[in-house]
């Protein structure tokens, strides 16, 4: 059996491109090194929020190295494909790319019988040797399943170190999944549901916000001082993360943020990802202005 991810802060990298949407590598060296900063224990790359799924192959192997070289964090590599067969080619291919290898894949559950998925997975593992982080992510892959049957695939694979857990609600998954799983379980989808989901058990939060620091500080007053310690820290920014989690255009709302914190140089999203609406560049200022001193998270 493969160790487990740790618990605490994994941060879910953009890709950064520029203004041309060829891979800005600069700034993804920049967003690691913010990333770390900010107080991640981990980082995700080539994710959905890393429009993995618009990236050529050597892209996607330029971020996998880049990230890896960038940063001695640990580091999951999400992958995009969806056949069995498919997927343990792109694994192999982006491990031959980099120069230490992550401590995770992060394969989405690819079929409503948890048999099949298990089996799909297993062929991952048993072709790279790498631990699965299972995601469960049914806006993106199209595959629901109940919770009951996450624990079933789950339970059939030793190699699985993680669970990534993106059925709304979020809480009410995480409830059923912590305390029957010996992974650990963690929310994602912006932190929008981050302090409902730490009360049902989650293992810390897995996902892309434009100040992480933010989300660092909400996981250090849950240890130290339970939910009401987190809800004070979390409620300045829930609004802004809010407004990030909008569907079709979160994307690029959050790289406009980024960009704004000049931890990437330019904002643009490659097709078919929605580029940020003008009508929502004075609601997206309006909330940077509401944001605590500085709009800067604490540290």
């Amino acid at each position: 059996m493969t160790d487990v991810i740790a618990g605490g802060l994994w941060g879910v990298l953009a890709t950064p491109f520029d203004d041309h949407l060829d891979i800005d590598l600069e700034s993804l060296r920049n967003e690691v090194a913010s990333f770390a900063e900010d107080g991640c224990g981990g980082l995700v790359a080539l994710g959905v929020f890393g429009e993995a799924a618009s990236l050529r192959p050597d892209e996607a192997d330029a971020v996998a190295q880049t990230v890896a070289a960038a940063t001695d964090l640990p580091y999951v590599l999400g992958l995009s494909e969806r056949d069995p067969d498919a997927v343990v080619v792109q694994a192999q291919r982006l491990l031959g790319a980099v120069s230490r290898p992550p401590v995770a894949l992060m394969a989405q559950i690819g079929d409503a019988d948890p048999a099949v998925s298990a089996e799909a997975m297993r062929r991952l593992y048993d072709g790279t040797g790498i631990g699965v982080l299972v995601q469960d992510y049914p806006v993106v892959s199209g595959i629901r399943v109940t919770d009951e049957q996450v624990v079933e695939l789950v339970r059939a694979c030793p190699f699985a170190v993680g669970v990534k857990s993106e059925t709304p609600p979020t809480s009410v998954a995480i409830a059923h999944l912590a305390p029957r799983l010996d992974v650990p379980v963690f929310g994602g989808l912006g932190g929008v549901g981050l302090l409902d989901e730490l009360a049902a058990g989650s293992a810390g939060a897995m996902t892309g916000f434009s100040h992480p620091a933010a989300l660092a500080a909400v996981l250090r007053a849950h240890r130290d001082g339970g939910f009401r310690a987190a809800r004070e820290a979390w409620a300045p920014w829930l609004p802004l993360a809010n407004f990030e989690g909008q569907l079709r255009v979160g994307l690029a709302i959050r790289k406009e943020l980024l960009r704004r914190r000049g931890v990437i140089a330019c904002a643009r999203v490659r097709p078919p990802a929605t580029p940020l609406p003008a009508s929502l560049v004075p609601l997206l200022e309006q909330h940077l202005s509401s944001l605590p001193a500085n709009q800067s998270a604490p540290r």
